[in-house]
């Protein structure tokens, strides 16, 4: 028996040793294959169709600085750095717009290629490079050729393909173009659902009950041109009695949000709460980047006159807020060419870039320097079809009955077989399906104009003054931008860029019929009929996706659910508050974490909680000493009161939602309110004025009703009855994390693609910006001719490859607001990019 045991032990451990051994040596060849895919630093490298050596120099976190001697090689040399720093990252953004997501990843990203498919964008990418003017095509034809020489370049693919057993595709002109539309969808609305519930509203509710639900503007209001516009007055009980006409009747849900964040039951929970929570970012499954429709996707920008500084140069102020994911969306890049008509004088352009495009997307060319904001103007109409009785497939247009055009989309299904998408088709855009009482819709949209797109390869790099930059900026096919630029003058000016659409008959608000010609869009605004602000009085521009201006130029540009102005207004403040500036001031006011926005939230709830609702109620007195002791006015991690305060708003907004939509809610199964990003207005009138035919009959008084709001958020915060409020931090309601596309669906390894989690300052409404995801993609502050004097940085790395030393290493900076140069510094990598038959040959 001891001899049985003795063998069976040896052949335990020889099996042990032989899986240790198989395991390291896996490791080994895991690790080998990894490396083997790093992108080059250092040597020279053939890359064909160049017409003269490139020098790509690296800075110490991998920023470029690519030198060569036409704008085609500098293009095909971006290219290559791209594919090999980032090529993944441009695959899923382009098929993301394709819809073609399926046939990399499998069924689990069906129900975003069917979505999409409906605009047909790959044809349209295709019609927009036969559109494309010689030069422009031989620039983007240069930069897909240059990014499939970087792809083919690498020792094996990018590991995601190895993660996903697939072989990377080559890039093609028309990808760049399918890379732009993937911003339209992630800045846009894709089907008109703001539009939509607009007209749900002006269906179900009274006018004047429309009216204060979907104000023009509120209190918060800070337009840099025209009159600030307030909250209407709340509607009598003559005009809309709802609590009298809801009695006995139940409240429905709001529809489903995503889930709310956990908190822990007790403090040793709280490291597995927050890993749960960041879990649940991803769905425990791959991430492809797709943000929630009714979080807004912000930015911030500004800009001060050189009268405002002590060198007399402008300076321009940008944080773009998206959805931060690992690699961040940006890529940092410095690319020169000489100018043969100013030899002295050689194009530059420093700033950021877009993987998957040739053109710099923001920064500075060292005559002017620009940065975004997304608009939230009318980029979309909703058109209300009129068919024929007799021939369900005609609908009536202003030339008579017309036949749908039907398109069948074939989506690929890697592992499984092609589906169908079925594509219906108007002369102003698809079919997006019925409206609630079963009328089809189409929707024309900016983003489905093939001529407009084919524009924008190379926008503002020649300019040299606020008024050339205007006229290349104004007209473009890009998703409608608050564009605002400072000059070497000293000059600042804020225009849009993008393309406008001539509305005729009609304002945009409504979903409306086209079909007699009486309404529509005639063509685009020239750039004389673009708003324009030039050298504004104050020498001050600010822009945070509110209103920017009004009267004849807000009448062009519409309202496609303007942000409620919480961070214009405190932005518009920091401006006004000093009559001198420098770069460092401006990175202070982008670091500004501080709330006025949720002040008033926090008198309310210390205003309700008086004596009597206190008596016999120790969790209501613990809140209140937490609220009124240790607020700091400051989106903080580690604030209690801020945390506490931004959910007692959340969860009393929700509730005075419901209620108030509720026959909304009833008659259309896809209303969201939520669309509407100013009703803080409405909201905020309701809970303070308290008109009691308008309070859920649930409740005697609108006190009770906040009482009640109240004590949900104490219950959620101690759901053991007996833990202490103030462990409840803001950063346990705000978890922060920014991970890989593919780390939630790697077990084990998965977590050492995502960012280090740490808890960060901000809000929504706050000018610092951080919740969830969401956040400054980067910050930048820059005056054109000044650029030594300028700042950026930002989240993640250059480099999407978790080996590279650029994978992680701009992040910190970002993390703690450093100002970090906004030049590339000293080189530390040099790569030489030759055409192939100048490489010198090897014995």
């Amino acid at each position: 028996m001891p001899g049985i045991v003795g063998r069976f032990l040896k052949v335990v451990l020889a099996a042990l040793l032989v899986i240790l051994i198989a395991g390291v040596a896996g490791a080994f060849w895991a690790r080998s294959r990894l490396r083997a895919s790093l992108p080059l630093l250092d040597g020279t490298e053939q890359l064909s169709g160049l017409t003269a050596p490139v020098q790509v120099q690296r800075d110490r976190l991998g920023i470029p600085s690519i030198r060569g001697s036409t704008r085609e090689d500098v293009a095909r040399a971006l290219g290559f750095l791209h594919a090999q720093d980032r090529f993944f990252q441009m695959d899923l953004a382009r098929r993301r717009a394709a819809g073609e997501l399926a046939a990399l990843v499998g069924p689990r990203a069906l129900a975003l290629d069917h979505e999409i498919r409906v605009h047909r964008f790959r044809a349209e990418a295709r019609r927009a490079v036969d559109l494309l003017t010689p030069v422009a095509r031989r620039i983007a034809g240069a930069y897909a050729e240059g990014v499939n020489s970087g792809l083919a370049s690498l020792g094996t693919p990018p590991f995601e393909y190895v993660v996903l057993r697939q072989q990377p595709q080559p890039w093609r002109s028309e990808d760049s173009f399918l890379v732009v539309l993937s911003m339209f969808i992630t800045l846009q609305d894709t089907d008109g659902s703001y539009e939509s519930t607009l007209g749900t509203m002006h269906d179900v509710l009274p006018e004047a009950m429309f009216a204060f639900l979907a104000p023009k503007g509120t209190e918060w209001d800070t337009p840099v041109a025209g009159e600030a516009f307030s909250t209407p007055p709340i509607p009598g009980p003559d005009i809309y009695n709802l609590r009298a006409r809801r009695a006995g009747q139940s409240t429905l849900p709001l529809p489903e949000r995503p889930p709310r964040i956990k908190l822990p039951t007790s403090n040793v929970q709280l490291r597995g709460v927050i890993a749960a929570n960041v879990d649940s970012l991803g769905a425990g499954t791959w991430d492809l980047g797709v943000a929630d429709s009714r979080e807004a996707i912000g930015s911030n920008n500004w800009a001060v006159a050189g009268s405002l500084t002590a060198n007399g140069g402008a300076i321009v102020a940008n944080d773009m807020h998206l959805f931060i994911r690992v690699p961040n969306t940006w890529y940092r890049a410095s690319m020169e060419w000489p100018d043969f008509a100013n030899p002295a004088d050689p194009h530059r352009l420093i700033g950021v870039t877009l993987p998957g495009v040739p053109a710099l997307v923001t920064g500075s060319n060292t005559h002017i320097a620009w940065g975004f904001t997304n608009t939230y103007a009318d980029w979309g109409d909703l058109i209300e079809l009129d068919t024929d009785p007799a021939s369900p497939n005609r609908y009536r247009t202003p030339d008579g009955w017309r036949d749908f055009e039907h398109f069948d989309e074939t989506i690929d299904v890697t592992g499984e077989p092609a589906q169908h998408e079925a594509v219906t088709w108007t002369i102003w855009g698809p079919v997006l399906g019925s409206n609630y009482r079963g009328r089809p819709r189409a929707y024309a949209w900016v983003a489905h104009s093939a001529e407009r797109l084919a524009t924008t390869v190379t926008p503002l790099e020649s300019a040299r003054t606020i008024d050339e930059a205007f006229d290349e900026a104004n007209g473009l096919g890009t998703p409608g931008q608050n564009l605002v630029v400072a000059d070497r003058s000293g000059r600042v000016g804020w225009t849009v860029y993008g393309a406008i659409p001539r509305r005729a008959g009609f304002d945009g608000v409504l979903p409306s019929s086209w079909a007699d010609g009486s309404r529509g869009w005639k063509g685009w605004l020239d750039r004389a009929e673009y708003p324009r602000i030039l050298d504004p009085p104050g020498g001050r521009i600010w822009t945070a996706n509110a209103r920017v201006v009004g009267g004849d130029m807000l009448a062009k540009l519409g309202d496609g659910s303007y942000e409620v102005g919480a961070r214009a207004r405190q932005i518009h403040e920091r401006l006004m508050a000093r009559d001198r500036f420098t770069v460092r001031d401006m990175l202070a006011i982008q670091m500004d974490a501080r709330s006025e926005f949720l002040d008033r939230w926090r008198q309310l709830l210390l205003d309700t909680l008086t004596p009597p609702a206190l008596a016999r109620h120790a969790d209501r007195v613990e809140l209140r000493s937490i609220v009124e002791r240790t607020w700091t006015g400051r989106a903080a991690p580690d604030s209690a009161a801020y945390g506490l305060v931004h959910r007692f708003r959340d969860l009393l907004s929700e509730r005075v939602i419901a209620f108030e939509l509720s026959e909304c809610y009833e008659a259309d199964s896809t209303f969201d309110y939520a669309t509407v990003r100013r009703r803080e207005g409405p909201i905020w009138k309701l809970v303070t004025e308290k008109p009691l035919h308008l309070l859920d009959p649930r409740f005697a008084t609108w006190d009770d009703m906040i009482l009640s709001t109240i004590d949900e958020v104490i219950a959620e915060a101690k759901p053991n009855g007996s833990d202490t409020l103030g462990d409840r931090k803001w950063s346990q309601y705000n978890v922060i994390a920014f991970r890989h596309p593919l780390s939630a669906g790697l077990p084990f390894v998965g977590r050492w693609l995502d960012m280090p989690i740490k808890p960060l300052a901000g809000d929504l409404y706050t000018i610092q910006v951080h919740s969830g995801s969401l956040g400054a993609s980067e910050r930048m502050v820059v005056s054109p001719g000044h650029e030594s004097e300028g700042i950026m940085h930002m989240p993640t790395g250059q480099s999407g490859h978790p080996l590279s030393p650029f994978y992680s290493n701009s992040h910190e900076a970002w993390v703690n607001g450093d100002p970090t140069p906004f030049l590339p510094g000293p080189p530390e990598h040099g790569l030489t990019l030759v055409p192939p038959a100048s490489k010198p040959k090897t014995e």
